[in-house]
């Protein structure tokens, strides 16, 4: 059976899938990870008039002789939200605190430090060039502009955007509903007594955490043992009060696999062969309607195959414009052959030569079990299917974990 590249199985869930979800309008206390459901644009301009970016003396710069000292007559103050409603004339000027509206008439602010008073009269003895330390009405943006586009995960900067322009709440899309599942008679909870031959679950603890930073509401269905009807029972019911079901293990052909059975059974399943290492063998298919990706069972497998496939369907379903993960470029740290013809992922993290360089440096053990690492580890480092050879100094793509997931 062939393999199958990475990028043609992103492809065929841009294909398969549409959003699940439907709109609603939350305050802005809830918006925070959600998905916008339609553009925001911007009401009006902001700011909504010219103000000064700093303490000082608001003035006409036609005012100022071509070398200091300016001498002008202090009239007022202007503070934010006390606005100085007289024009600013000939020889004139107003004190004016940072935030506060531009007084009519004048067109530059000196800084505070570079003027003295005595009694009314202003002594500026370093000159302000023109327009200086103002913040033009609508410079930050205009009235009808696009503020934050549909399909956005909002944050912190978006919320404080829309907050900025009036907003009280925003149209956002519901969090996707997740099931998720371990299976395998092998696999106990943590914290309960183990057989020999059984491990504790590693995989639904770590996919829960990876899928709440991903906005979802997770449902944690437990572990299903190896036994056809009550596979499905398990997977019937939540595929009906679910967005996506999700499961880890046991997907393959051998006779144990039941979960592979029951999705066929009641909907479609394709079991793909993935070009890439970690992970190799996927689920991806439908049960009632309902999508479902089947996950391999190694816990570092599991993860990669996740955050580069499961993080897209998430999104995809979820109403997100983008599922490219993001990436940056970095000099290696590290030497590394690889096998050409498979896409390689290795758990990576960021470090300093001390020189204000950054470095991606692939952590000192890699394998589709091993978890001892996990505590140092930032990211994943991505090598293409073409490449054989990773030498120190040359640049790789590095996918930050936290960007992954924000």
């Amino acid at each position: 059976m062939a393999m199958m590249r990475l990028s043609e199985a992103e492809a065929a869930i841009q294909r398969l899938l549409t959003r699940s979800v439907e709109a609603e309008t939350v305050l802005l206390a809830g918006a925070e990870g959600r998905f916008m459901a339609q553009d925001l644009v911007s009401p009006i301009d902001l700011p909504a008039h010219g103000n000064s970016a700093v303490d000082g003396f608001a003035l006409r710069f036609a005012d100022l002789p071509d070398a200091p000292p300016a001498r002008l007559r202090l009239i007022g103050t202007a503070a934010a939200g006390r606005a100085w409603e007289r024009a600013v004339e000939a020889g004139e000027a107003v004190r004016i605190l940072t935030g506060a509206r531009l007084p009519a008439g004048s067109d530059t602010v000196a800084m505070q430090e570079d003027g003295g008073l005595d009694g009314d009269t202003l002594h500026l003895m370093r000159l302000p060039r023109r327009g200086a330390n103002i913040r033009e009405r609508g410079e930050d943006i205009r009235a009808g502009a696009l503020a934050i586009p549909a399909g956005r995960r909002l944050r912190a900067p978006e919320i404080a955007l829309a907050a900025a322009l009036g907003q009280g709440s925003l149209p956002v899309f519901r969090p996707l509903s997740v099931g998720l599942f371990s299976t395998g008679d092998e696999v106990r909870d943590p914290g309960t007594l183990l057989l020999p031959g059984q491990i504790w679950d590693a995989n639904r603890w770590m996919l829960h955490h990876l899928l709440q930073r991903l906005g979802c509401r997770v449902s944690d269905h437990g572990i299903l043992a190896d036994e056809a009807p009550g596979v499905e029972q398990a997977l019937q019911q939540a595929a009906h009060d679910h967005d996506l079901l999700i499961t880890s293990g046991g997907i393959s052909v051998g006779a144990e696999d039941h979960v592979g059975a029951v999705i066929r059974r009641r909907g479609s399943l394709d079991i793909w062969r993935l070009a890439i290492k970690p992970g190799k063998p996927v689920g991806f298919g439908d049960i009632d309607t309902c999508p479902i990706l089947a996950l391999p069972g190694n816990p570092i497998a599991t993860m990669v195959l996740f955050l580069m496939l499961g993080r897209g369907i998430v999104r995809r379903l979820a109403g997100a414009s983008t599922i490219e993960p993001p990436r940056i470029r970095l000099p290696a740290g590290f030497a590394f052959d690889k096998k050409p013809g498979r896409r390689e992922f290795l758990t990576a993290r960021i470090e300093s030569d001390g020189q204000g360089v950054s470095k991606a440096v692939a952590l000192e053990k890699q394998g589709s079990a091993i978890l001892s690492t996990a505590p140092r580890l930032e990211g994943l480092i991505d090598l293409p299917e073409a490449r054989e050879r990773v030498s120190p100094g040359e640049l790789v793509d590095f996918l930050a974990l936290d960007s992954l997931l924000g």
